[in-house]
């Protein structure tokens, strides 16, 4: 079973560093389907895995100076009470309702595999869109809001800490892609380090499961990294896309 977990990091860290696309809708659908793991503990195991794999990346960011952090704090002065609030309704649901929660933590990430699928689909579309738009006052004071619905999102699925709120930030500013994807990161780090802490204290973290797949995640990433130049990346970017949508479609009709 170690093993099994170890190859599924190897994958899950390839097709990042290939793609670029997000670890939390990547490896919240494997750990449920394939790895059995109970909705409640993915979710936050997998917000621990996000954790973890971003802090590399947001540190080379800070120090290229691709941050821009009057977004970052921004974005945080309405995502961390987001996801207290997430967390909070899912703790509330399990006392309620106990393994029912499970369901209801399927059908939201069932709903997100398909709305982030068709985001990523459109990415190039919407920053041809937003390119010559300057950032204003209105698009400043709705930063708060992006970030607590985001946080939110995370709080509860564990997905959309860099989907989703990358998308909606695209929609408000133009900065150039490598500062909205620095910037994005290190808002990530922050907000899954407090939801993976709050999901560990409710006692929803692996940290076993999180050990193994890091040991192939890490290699995984560098691999995919190193493949991303040699293969025809937005193909596969297509084609995972699609089967994320697949997926999400056959969450709601398990659960509906």
């Amino acid at each position: 079973m170690t093993v099994e977990k170890i190859i599924v990091g190897f994958v899950v860290g390839t097709l990042i560093g290939m793609t670029g696309v997000g670890g939390g809708v990547l490896l919240l659908p494997i750990l449920i389907f394939l790895l059995r793991v109970p909705p409640i503990v993915a979710v936050g195991s997998d917000a621990l895995f996000n954790f973890v794999t971003k802090i590399g990346s947001s540190v080379v960011h800070i120090r290229k100076g691709t941050v821009k952090r009057r977004i970052v704090v921004g974005l945080t002065c309405g995502s961390i009470p987001g996801s207290i609030l997430g967390v909070s309704l899912l703790g509330h649901l399990r006392t309620v309702y106990g393994n029912g929660v499970n369901t209801f933590i399927t059908l939201a990430v069932g709903i997100l595999l398909i709305c982030v699928p068709i985001l990523l689909l459109f990415q190039n579309r919407i920053e041809e869109h937003v390119v010559n738009r300057p950032p204003t006052l209105r698009s400043m004071l709705g930063i708060p809001a992006i970030g607590l619905l985001g946080g939110f999102l995370v709080g509860m699925t564990s997905v959309g800490s860099g989907s989703i709120i990358m998308m909606l930030l695209l929609l408000l500013y133009s900065f150039s892609p490598k500062i909205m994807v620095g910037t994005d990161i290190v808002h990530a780090v922050v907000l899954t380090g407090v939801t993976s802490l709050m999901h560990w204290r409710l006692g929803n973290v692996d940290p076993y499961l999180i050990g193994t797949l890091l040991i192939g995640s890490i290699p995984g990433g560098i691999f995919g990294s190193y493949l991303s130049t040699r293969m025809p990346v937005p193909w596969l970017r297509r084609i995972l896309c699609t089967v994320l949508l697949a997926t999400g479609a056959r969450m709601l009709v398990g659960v509906i």
